[in-house]
Order: structure tokens, then sequence, then C-alpha cells
């Protein structure tokens, strides 16, 4: 690769090679755009390193654990069933080593060039790319910004020794015997779950009366009852105070309905959200790129910011911090760059929290509904009533489906319980075609399977269930 002050020109720069860098520069190539990649840490970015893949990796083994520990329920004998959590790390280490490397063959199958060190724009137009090796300059015509977030740190509880982020929390060579985790988000509650199903004693402090409060009480407590039979202790109302450490343990300091409490583990994991990284030596105030006081940049439907072949894209700009919201907007941008209409409509973005049960919902919830001045009528199948899943020992849970009583239209869903992360996309598809529920109800579902569990919420939904007594008008 030539060094120097000589600019070598491509089309389309990207900044970062997470799930939304990665796939924009993919989709570039494909409408015939010369593209360069830059990433200073793993292709792959913080899901498929250290963030959605390893976490269920570990969320995977965590449950065979659970479920060999329960075998007695099948008629099964497992006897001195043990953790090997050097295997286990081992495990995951392997899966993520095999997604990564298949992101790093898509990039050179579609003739992506690939550059692993920093980016620091010169101009708006051109920038450096630099590592310990080499330091290319680019002339580009566009650039995709797709450089992801890291947890927010707080300042009483800085990262280091026996307090944790999420990524240090995916990589500990040890099973610790107790962890406390500040926040009962989806990060929290997957990563503390995980490690309470191996045996870890865990207590969650949240500031909030529920713990998963981006989705609906009656699907968080479902969870919480989960939890509890798994000994996790839930402490709402809780304001972490500060933390002490030694080379053996931390102490957490923090205060609830008045009172002062300490609670004492191996570590502390803190997972009270994500900062955007646009800050640092990227310089994009260099360039006069706009970022909010959040550090958010403001971007318009083809995710172009104020410089108009600039664009941003993921957990950088306003919306939802999640993987499957950045590819989209990955694929609207590059395909704004080749001059193809293409826009963003967040019409239905799936949020999906991989706890035990699962959670997932899509659209509005019926309270947002009503708002939007639907008439709404709001249908609750129980998991209880359909076949796989008493097959699969997991009656727990429900599925919610929310319609227009006007026009029949979907306009939202909930789901707790077993496989609801992959039970959401159909609900998503039917928000995203503007399907009704009796389209939903003829539809023909195989059986059994917990997909006929959307068929049954459906045919609930019109007054005729089959599987379920239907409520009194």
């Amino acid at each position: 690769m030539v060094v120097g002050d000589a600019s070598l020109d491509i089309d389309l720069l990207v900044v970062g090679a997470g799930p939304g860098g990665y796939v924009a520069a993919i989709r570039a190539a494909q409408l015939g755009q010369k593209v360069m990649i830059a990433d200073k840490g793993k292709f792959g970015g913080v899901c498929l390193n250290v963030g959605c893949i390893p976490s269920k990796a570990l969320i995977n083994a965590a449950h065979h654990y659970e479920a060999m520990q329960h075998a007695d329920d099948f008629g099964l004998s497992a006897e001195s069933v043990k953790v090997d959590f050097t295997k286990v790390q081992s495990y995951k280490s392997s899966v993520v080593n095999k997604m990564t490397g298949g992101v790093e063959m898509l990039l050179k199958a579609n003739k992506v060039q690939m550059f692993n060190g920093e980016v620091m724009f010169i101009n708006d137009t051109e920038a450096r790319l630099f590592n310990d090796q080499e330091a290319p300059r680019y002339r580009f015509k566009n650039c995709i910004i797709a450089t992801g977030s890291r947890p927010i740190e707080l300042k009483p509880f800085p990262f280091g020794g026996r307090i944790l982020s999420s990524t240090e929390a995916l990589s500990l060579p040890e099973l610790p015997k107790s962890l406390v985790v500040i926040g009962g988000g989806y990060i929290g509650i997957e990563l503390g779950q995980m490690y309470a199903k191996f045996g870890t004693q865990v207590t969650v402090l949240e500031g909030a009366d529920t713990i998963l409060p981006g989705f609906d009480k009656d699907m968080s407590q479902l969870v919480v009852k989960k939890l509890k039979k798994t000994n996790v202790e839930i402490v709402n109302g809780a304001l972490a105070k500060g933390a002490t450490q030694t080379d053996k343990d931390v102490t957490v300091t923090y205060e609830v309905g008045g009172e002062q409490k300490t609670v004492t583990a191996d570590y502390l994991l803190v997972t009270v959200g994500r900062r955007p990284n646009t800050d640092g030596e990227l310089g994009l105030d260099l360039i006069g790129v706009k970022v909010g006081e959040r550090g958010l940049i403001e971007v318009d439907d083809q995710c172009r910011t104020n410089i108009p072949h600039i664009y941003a894209i993921g957990d950088i700009v306003p919306g939802a911090a999640l993987a499957h919201k950045a590819s989209y907007e990955a694929k609207v941008a590059a395909e704004a760059i080749a001059g193809l209409p293409s826009k963003v409509d967040y019409k239905c973005i799936p949020a999906v929290a991989f706890s035990d049960p699962e959670c997932a919902s899509v659209g509005y919830t019926e309270k947002e509904a009503k708002e939007k001045g639907h008439n709404v009528k709001s249908s609750k199948f129980p998991f209880g009533g359909n076949g796989r899943a008493v097959t699969l020992n997991g009656a727990d849970g429900f599925l919610k489906i929310i319609h227009d009583v006007d026009n029949g239209l979907v306009l939202g869903a909930q789901i707790a319980g077993v496989e609801a992360s992959n039970m959401i996309a159909e609900l998503a598809l039917a928000i995203e075609m503007g399907a009704t529920i009796e389209d939903i109800a003829l539809t023909i579902h195989a059986h059994p399977t917990l997909a006929e569990i959307t068929m049954d919420a459906a045919e609930l939904a019109m007054g005729h269930p089959i599987h379920t007594i239907a409520p009194k008008s």
C-alpha cells in the first residue's frame, strides 16, 4: 500500500466495521462503488466480538447447563454435572471467530478493501488511515460513519479491577461466586441471568420500579418470576452511590427507601446504557459534522448528515441502539449514495431481550396505539395453550396482538416466552406489509409449532378462538 502524502482515490470510505459498517460496505460494493472500510478493532464490531454474539453463546451454554440440572423432569438422569468455565469461554470464542471470519470473507468476496487501524479526517473529502505499520491517505467521494457505541462509565464506578463493563463480563476467566449488577435493562438482565444459571449469586440494583423498562410490565414480571427461581435478588428503587474494591471482592453502597445499604460480591457489572463513539480523534468537529449534546449525529431520511456526502448510521444517530437498525440504515445509506430513492422507514423495529423467558416487541403497544387515535383491541393468547410450547417445558408466556378494530390492521405485538426472538419476525412482517388479523388467522401454520400461537392470537382477536376461551364481553 502506498504511504505518504499522495491521496489514493476511492468512491466510499466506511468508518467502522460493525453490523452497520460492514453491511454498508458490502451493499455499496454490490452497487459498483470502490469501497474502503476501516476499523481500529476487530471486524464485526462490538456486536460480533464483545456484544450480541458472545453473549448469546454464553446464554446458550447456561440454558444447556440449567436443562441438565433439571433432567429429572424429563425422566433423565444426569449425575455430577459440572461447569468448566474455561471450556465455556473457548466455546464462546470459537463462535465469535467463526462469525468474524465470515464477515472478512464476505468483504473480500465483494472486493471491499479493508484497513485495520484508526481514521482521522483531514477535510471533508480526505482522511488519514493509520496503524503501527502504515498511514495511507485517502480521497473519497462519499463517507459513511458507523463507529458504534461503548458502555457508559459512571464516575463512582470506574471500569477496572473488579468493576466491569459488559465487555469484561463476557470474558471472565473464572465463574464468579457472586455478582452485583447495576442496571436492570436488557444487558444487565441477560448477563446477570446467564451467570445465575451457572450458579453465581446475583444481585440486581435497578433504579426503576421494574426491570426491563422497555417492555410491558406483564412481560417483565415473567422474567422476574424466573429470576427468583434462580435465587437472583432484585432491588428496585435502588440508587447506587459508590464502590470500594480489594484484590478479592468489591463492596457496593446503595440507597433504597431512604436507607443506605451495602452488598459485597466477587465482581460488579455496570450496565446503565451506551455512549455514541463520535468523540475522540476522528475529527468530526474539524470537518463540520453537527453532533448534538448527547453525542448523536442528526441525519435525514437517507442517513445523510449536514454535509451532503457524509452519512451516519447505527448507534451514533437518534433512535434505538440496535444492531439490526444499524444494518437497515446501512443499506439505505449505501443505496442513497448509488442514486437510489431508498429512505428509512421505522414503521416497525423489533426489540428483543434474550432473558428467560425471552421478551420481544414490535410496533405499537396498546397505550401507544390509543394515543395515535386508533380504535384498539388487545388480544392475549397463553403459551400454555400451545402443544409445542408445552413439549418444550415453556408453558409460561403469552403473545399479545394489538389491532385496529375499524380496519383489522395489525398495529403491534408483544411476546414473552420461549423463542419469542424468532416468533416476532412474522408480526413485524405483518405490520410492514399492512396485514390484518384475518390475514394471519387464514394463514395455515404448521403443527405443532410455536408459530401457531400467532395464528391463535389472531383468531382470538377475531372473536372465535379455538385453543382458548374467549373472554366475556
